[in-house]
């Protein structure tokens, strides 16, 4: 081997050495990564994704760039040591923290209870549905004709289908029924000359269990102006939980659904069951109350 030949051997080896400590060199910050940082990373992205979905779907992006303003405000007066001027800015923004909690008060209420919610159904279901399944039936099929005749007659009507979230604030506000659900008496509670058909009928399971109740009113500027008190009514219903609402105008007669703050329209007795019915089976399949499961079952 002469001289030239060793010169370029010699070259080669220096370079793949320079080439795998340059990779070295990359990889170096990544060895140390564990997976609980990388678990880390995604649950921060996550918090930050549904903090931003929370700040976006409450139109609160001027409360948002207020509190992002005080902040920086809080940072700049340390840092250029303003004592007076970083005293009134974190008083206010001591206050403001406690007031964002109790302006948000429901949204958040809501969020804490579908995530306890979710995390219910992880325990798996034990129960077998197919009564259920047979009640949720009879039940649908009893508020589709009932609201079918309701809009009609031009009569209004306000129902509440309670889901996982339970209403008992709701209820306790109207008079309390347990009947078991049939459209005669859905369609003879909703008669105009009723004590009781102006306020919301809510119903748990297969059972009307009250009536003449109050709900939240929407906060939300963007409802179109030609709805009134009960689509108002239906949509912060389902703004606050997940309970699906049929609400039936007595202005034209037109069945509409309210689920989680999005107002769906024109439903005829037939659409309405479908829906319902696809909705509600598909909910009870994978939210099992705890009630109804079998934790220790006999062969």
């Amino acid at each position: 081997m002469n001289e030239h030949e060793i010169e370029t051997k010699t070259r080669i080896l220096g370079m793949g050495e320079q080439i795998r400590l340059f990779f070295l060199t990359i990889a170096s910050p990544f060895s140390a990564i564990r997976f609980v940082d990388v678990l880390d990373i995604v649950l921060v992205s996550t918090l930050l994704f549904y903090i931003f979905l929370f700040i976006r779907e409450r139109r609160a992006e001027k409360l948002a760039a207020g509190v992002i303003a005080l902040l920086v405000g809080l940072f700049v007066s340390d840092f250029l040591e303003m004592k007076a001027l970083h005293f009134i800015i974190s008083s206010i923004v001591q206050v403001g923290f406690l007031a964002l909690f109790i302006i948000f008060q429901p949204e958040l209420r809501s969020i804490l209870e579908k995530v306890g919610g979710n995390s219910i159904k992880g325990f798996g279901r034990l129960a077998d549905t197919k009564s259920q399944m047979e009640s949720i039936e009879k039940t649908v099929d009893a508020i589709s004709v009932a609201a079918g005749d309701l809009s009609a007659s031009h009569t209004g009507a306000l129902i509440v289908i309670e889901q996982s979230t339970k209403l008992g604030d709701e209820i306790k506000t109207g008079v309390p029924i347990d009947a078991l659900v049939n459209s005669f008496l859905i369609r003879n509670i909703f008669y105009d000359k009723a004590p009781l058909h102006d306020g919301a009928m809510i119903i748990r399971g297969d059972r009307i269990v009250a009536c003449g109740c109050f709900l939240p009113l929407s906060t939300d500027p963007d409802i179109m102006q030609e709805l009134g008190t009960r689509h108002r009514a239906a949509l912060g219903m389902s703004e606050n939980c997940d309970a699906v609402v049929v609400v039936v105008s007595e202005e034209n007669g037109v069945i509409s659904i309210a689920k989680e703050g999005h107002l769906l329209r024109n439903f005829d007795k037939y659409s309405l069951k479908d829906y319902l019915l696809t909705h509600l089976m598909n909910n009870a399949s994978t939210n099992q109350p705890l009630t109804k499961r079998k934790i220790f079952k006999r062969k």
